[in-house]
């Protein structure tokens, strides 16, 4: 099974997956909409910044879910 296969697959049967894939692509836009701006404020560059590492740990948790579906589907 591919991984795009195991994405889709984990995407059907875990709602734990969708609402982190969800929330991943949500932190997505935030951060793309702030760094459409020319000048950050030092509270939009702190929030930028939080928001990165929040997508980072979603990004990992994702990873972990497919290694763990890998390893139980074997």
């Amino acid at each position: 099974m591919t991984e795009e296969e195991i994405i889709n697959r984990l995407r059907v049967e875990s709602e734990t997956f969708r609402k982190i894939e969800d929330e991943h692509r949500n932190l997505d836009l935030l951060i793309d909409e702030l760094s459409r701006k020319h000048y950050l404020t030092a509270q939009e560059d702190v929030e930028k910044k939080s928001l990165q590492k929040e997508k980072l740990l979603k990004k990992d948790r994702i990873a972990e879910m497919i290694r763990d579906f890998k390893k139980t589907s074997n």
